[in-house]
């Protein structure tokens, strides 16, 4: 049995709001159970990939706001990690 763990996590800038409750936001944690190493790797690979191009079209549509001068993408942190533990 294998178990793949996903978390993940973003925090804003003080710079970006004077709300201490948005500077930070608890970590969401993810477990799910996979019979076999190949496909708890192949729904890892999967879920990094989506979680890519979410965080480019993230970046993409900050970039758009800042020409306007309505948001700086170095205001937002985002992070993730995935893993395919042996359970």
């Amino acid at each position: 049995m294998w178990v793949l763990m996903y978390v993940f996590s973003y925090s804003v800038s003080p710079a970006a709001s004077n709300d201490r409750a948005e500077w930070r936001l608890l970590p969401t944690v993810v477990f799910q159970e996979f019979s076999n190493e190949e496909r708890c790797r192949a729904a890892k690979s999967a879920l990094e990939e989506s979680l890519r191009d979410a965080g480019a079209k993230l970046r993409s549509g900050l970039e758009d706001l800042k020409t306007i001068g309505k948001a700086d993408p170095a205001q937002i942190i985002i992070a993730y990690n995935v893993e395919c533990l042996p359970k």
